[in-house]
């Protein structure tokens, strides 16, 4: 674990857990950009629930998983993105059109690319799903 990157560790820890077919996978720390992402990936249909369990320190969030993630990973150096520069990133990114997603933050806080589009806004990528 690296501890410079707790999203990073957090996507990749998942993303293992997914690889041996396990049910849940505990993350920590906790923080509220991961809870972020991970309420993005529930939304998205990626994981099943996550909760925060309270340990006295950061939190540790619990994620029951569906087994329906290929990949997921954070993307660093964390790229600026323009609103109409997000097909640049999708095709570097994502395996084809419409499948996964890219996470990015925003003025409007944290939301999928399709939603960025959507509102007309960039913001900087944080990490991509499919």
């Amino acid at each position: 674990m690296s501890l410079n990157d707790p999203l990073a560790d957090a996507l990749s820890a998942i993303k293992n857990a997914e690889r041996v077919g396990k049910k849940e996978c505990i993350i920590k720390p906790a923080s509220k950009l991961i809870g972020n992402v991970l309420k993005i990936m529930k939304d998205e249909g990626y994981i099943e629930e996550f909760e925060l369990i309270d340990d006295g320190k950061a939190g540790i969030l619990k994620v029951m998983l569906k087994g329906r993630i290929n990949n997921c990973n954070a993307i660093k150096p964390r790229f600026p993105v323009k609103k109409d520069e997000f097909e640049k990133w999708e095709r570097r990114f994502l395996l084809a059109r419409d499948f996964g997603v890219l996470i990015v933050t925003t003025s409007k806080g944290v939301m999928t690319h399709r939603k960025a589009k959507e509102l007309g806004i960039g913001g900087s990528l944080l990490a991509f799903v499919y």
